[in-house]
């Protein structure tokens, strides 16, 4: 089909963070594959980490379950997972890209205080941002620690974590619950007198399949940024992970799924570099945050986040 190219600006980024913002999907592989070692069995497949990438923990868990067969309750497991994960993500690292992406997008609410044009410079927009993960607040918290500057352009009341209980268990990704939960508080947030943000006007960005599918799901524009070795496990099926038809959720309401080649969902192979203009944003130079106006907000939430 010929692709759509008539949308409107993207008024609202949503994100994904494992894998996608953080390099935590490698550091998750590396914590299973200790407990598979030790009770004699293989390194997880990229097979079916595919699957696990994006879920909410308790879904996930029962497929590597079903899979690992161990020889240990789920609560051992899950006991000995956690300590692992409280080690090993205090080493968790921006993926490429992400900075600036952030900081750029996060830059955009100038746009909002100066209600003016930089000269020689196209009018722009704020763009307003939120977090859509599948990680639980406890694990947020351990993984972002050491970079709770960065998370500050996260406004706190846009953070929908995977223990959030406005998604219903049984309804994360690849269900689009969470995205639009995420538009919502957005929305729920906006300065008065800015015009509701709607589901095409937002951009999902995902590393996981599932997470993909929620975004089209959702109704919303996607960029898939994966993992390399989830991109060569899926070789051959790219137009089926863009238009949301993976089958991840099963046969429930086709009528959410995209088709290929629609032109809603891209695949970039990673965030640097970030196409703006093919997305009507429109980025503010650097110099504008050092207006006093720009200094408030994000400084506030860092500090809520180290209190």
């Amino acid at each position: 089909m010929a692709p759509r190219t008539d949308f409107p600006p993207v008024r609202a980024c949503l994100f994904d963070m494992d894998g996608l913002l953080l390099d935590t999907e490698d550091i998750y592989t590396l914590c299973i594959n200790i407990i598979l070692e030790k009770y004699g069995r293989t390194n997880l497949p990229w097979s079916l980490k595919a699957r696990l990438q994006g879920r909410p923990g308790p879904e996930a868990n029962a497929l590597f379950h079903d899979w690992a067969k161990l020889p240990i309750p789920d609560e051992e497991y899950l006991a000995q997972f956690s300590a692992l994960q409280q080690k090993h993500f205090l080493d968790a690292k921006p993926l490429p890209g992400v900075e600036k992406l952030l900081a750029n997008l996060g830059r955009t609410r100038w746009f909002e205080k100066a209600k003016s044009k930089v000269e020689g410079q196209q009018q722009g927009h704020r763009v307003h941002i939120a977090l859509a993960t599948s990680s639980t607040s406890t694990n947020f918290a351990v993984k972002t620690k050491n970079w709770t500057e960065l998370f500050a352009v996260f406004e706190s009341h846009r953070r929908v974590l995977g223990d959030d209980p406005r998604v219903q268990p049984g309804r994360g990704k690849p269900m689009p619950d969470i995205y639009l939960v995420a538009l919502k508080t957005i929305n729920d947030s906006l300065p008065e007198g800015e015009k509701t943000i709607t589901p095409e006007e937002c951009l999902v960005f995902e590393d996981s399949v599932p997470g993909v599918e929620a975004g089209r799901r959702a109704g919303m524009r996607v960029v898939w940024a994966p993992h390399p070795m989830l991109k060569k496990e899926y070789e051959g099926r790219e137009k089926d992970i863009l238009a949301g038809r993976m089958g991840e959720a099963g046969a429930v309401d086709l009528h959410q799924l995209g088709e290929h080649d629609d032109g809603w969902a891209d695949y970039l192979p990673e965030l640097t570099n970030f196409p703006y203009e093919k997305y009507g944003i429109v980025v503010p130079p650097a110099e504008v945050e050092l207006e006093p106006s720009m200094s408030g907000d994000i400084s506030e939430d860092i500090v809520a986040q180290t209190s």
